[in-house]
């Protein structure tokens, strides 16, 4: 069974960092892709990172990119998401997302119907 359990957010300034961490339960594939999706209140979910397990390919949202880092640690089967300088525009729960299937093309892992478990999410606000 495929679990996955985000933690590290919480209430930063803006221009502050935040890492959020995903640890994630089962075998993990080189077919599998872990991504971060963020929802803020009365908005659709928005993709925010996503990396490839083969090859470790890195993709984000123009939002973020620049901001924004996601790393995997296999041995701690572990998904990362380093957010720097934040602002107050990027407050929302963030959650972690695990893609069982390889496409091949980039554009599939910036959609959330790409990937077929998610955790809970945690909660990150910026004050201004």
């Amino acid at each position: 069974q495929v679990r996955l359990v985000e933690s590290g957010g919480g209430l930063v300034q803006a221009g502050g960092s935040l890492r959020l961490s995903c640890a994630f339960s089962g075998q993990i594939f080189s077919t599998d892709a872990m991504a971060w999706f963020r929802q803020a209140p009365g908005k659709e979910r928005e993709f925010v990172a996503a990396i490839r397990w083969r090859g470790a390919s890195t993709y984000y949202a123009e939002s973020v990119k620049g901001r924004a880092i996601i790393a995997r640690d296999n041995a701690k089967n572990t998904v990362y998401l380093q957010m720097n300088s934040l602002k107050p525009e990027d407050t929302a729960l963030y959650y972690c997302a695990r893609s069982s299937t390889y496409y091949g093309l980039p554009d599939y892992y910036f959609q959330s119907s790409t990937y077929n478990y998610w955790g809970q999410g945690t909660q990150v606000t910026v004050s201004s």
